[in-house]
């Protein structure tokens, strides 16, 4: 293999592992003072890196003698990965201005562009170590993230409480790759799956589960969920939009293509963990999500609850399952961001934040357009049509009972009831409860145009856009096959 074409493969990292270097070095020498310039500059960057999708990055097939794979399949989740990371670096200056008095510190932005690093490594990777590589180059800069609230004691404990259960996690990951690699002799992708199609040994199933237990907690889904509520609510706010969009695509990714490239032939296997990792996920989700009071732990609860949805078409195992995860991912982000950025309004006469849903009451009236944006996302995730949410709901459906899981769709379908009924609590609180104290309005015209634009894709609007990513989710999906 040609290193000078293997590189040109991987120039998305390239571009972000050099970049995150270079502007480490501007914080160094310029400060504070340069932190608004490392931000833009990072927002370039991490354009510049999906600009490179465009040629080999996009579709070049394996690099590094097997190890890295650019396909169809990791660009459409770099996309994806890109444009949260991006809108996590938007919002967070005003929020952290407002919060601590203090501008942001330009390390931020830089920690951002190495996790989106990592997490291109990871939807790349097509061996067990390339994989677990970028998966620790992710965390790593997830924990720092977590705590980037130094002064602030419930974001120091978030840090922690991730740092501590992800290294766990990271363990278990790491002996279940041991297991393969020591009974299949090998720890490629394509040698893996060889190994499962032979005479699967206790080992190699034993591997199996520890591998999806360590994926599992990566993606927050049931029973691996413990930390999310917990670290969503302590993190700064920017941080917890970026935990719950970029991260959560990447992990998800990376579980498709380690089930149906390395783990293909033990479908009936794997299939079993995914089935009850979705139920479990959508009915706790739902169910623990009725009783929060703190609007951003409902919104962990909710992420958990979509996890579950998106896992039922990673059951299916067909090409049209994993086309129907990639739906979902894509849909999942616009509610999910647009969600946390009308949370970033939530503000006190103080600039503090205020996360309570009690607060809520009366926006309506207050505050109609933030409420009528938020009713929108409430809605949509919920998935009642016509909004675009319903769409991701039935992708995911059918492509369930097209690969003749029925049972597993009407038990989906019947557990996205329960969680309808949070979400619409919500609404029901804007709009006919008594209103609270008004939040003061906030001049930030970048927010506001965000929140605009992901109203508008998750609006029955956003159906006319279902060709297009319909077209390039089905041939992202054929790739893997």
């Amino acid at each position: 293999m040609d290193y000078l074409a293997s590189l040109t493969m991987t120039l998305p990292e390239l571009i972000l592992s050099l970049g995150a270097v270079a502007l480490m070095l501007v914080a160094a020498w310029g400060g504070q003072q340069s932190t608004r310039f490392i931000s833009i500059a990072s927002v370039f960057v991490l354009a510049g890196a999906g600009i490179a999708l465009l040629g080999p990055a996009g579709s070049g097939g394996p690099a590094f003698d097997g190890l890295y794979r650019a396909d169809a399949f990791a660009a459409f989740a770099k996309v994806l990965v890109y444009i949260a990371s991006a809108i996590a670096i938007v919002m967070a200056p005003d929020f952290f201005r407002r919060t601590t008095g203090d501008d942001l510190r330009p390390e931020y932005p830089v920690l951002i562009l190495l996790s989106a690093a990592g997490m291109g490594i990871m939807v790349s990777a097509a061996d067990m170590l390339t994989l677990y590589v970028g998966l620790e180059l992710q965390s790593l800069s997830a924990y720092v993230l977590a705590s980037f609230m130094r002064r602030d004691g419930r974001s120091a404990e978030a840090g922690l409480k991730y740092f501590v259960l992800g290294a766990l996690a990271s363990g278990i990951l790491l002996y279940g790759i041991s297991l393969v690699y020591g009974f299949s002799g090998t720890t490629m992708f394509d040698g893996i799956a060889t190994a499962y199609a032979g005479s699967k040994s206790l080992g190699l199933l034993f591997g199996l589960v520890f591998v999806f237990a360590g994926l599992a907690f990566k993606i927050s889904a049931v029973p691996f969920h413990m930390w999310t509520p917990d670290v969503y609510e302590g993190a700064p706010t920017p941080v917890t939009a970026f935990f719950a969009s970029a991260p959560k695509v990447a992990a998800l990714a990376l579980s498709v293509r380690v089930a149906v490239e390395a783990m293909g032939p033990a479908s009936n296997e794997w299939r079993q963990i995914v089935i009850c990792a979705a139920l479990l996920s959508i009915i706790l989700g739902a169910v623990a999500a009725i009783g929060q009071s703190n609007v951003k732990r409902l919104l962990a609860y909710s992420s958990i609850n979509n996890v579950g949805f998106a896992l039922i078409g990673l059951a299916a195992g067909t090409r049209e399952g994993v086309a129907s995860v990639l739906m979902y991912l894509t849909i999942y982000v616009a509610m999910t961001l647009g969600s946390f950025l009308v949370v970033l309004q939530m503000r006190g006469e103080d600039g503090q934040p205020v996360e309570s849903i009690a607060n809520l009451a009366g926006m309506s009236r207050t505050r109609p357009g933030l409420a009528a944006a938020l009713a929108i996302f409430m809605f949509s995730l919920a998935g009642i049509p016509p909004l675009f949410g319903f769409y991701a709901k039935f992708a995911v459906f059918h492509a369930a009972v097209a690969a003749g899981l029925f049972p597993l769709a009407v038990v989906g379908i019947a557990a996205s009831v329960i969680g309808a009924y949070y979400y619409l609590r919500i609404v029901k609180t804007m709009y006919f409860d008594d209103p609270a104290t008004a939040f003061p309005p906030v001049e930030n015209k970048v927010e506001g145009g965000l929140i605009a634009i992901a109203a508008i894709f998750i609006s029955p609007f956003g159906y006319l856009a279902i060709p297009l990513i319909g077209g390039w989710t089905m041939a992202a999906a054929q790739s893997l096959f």
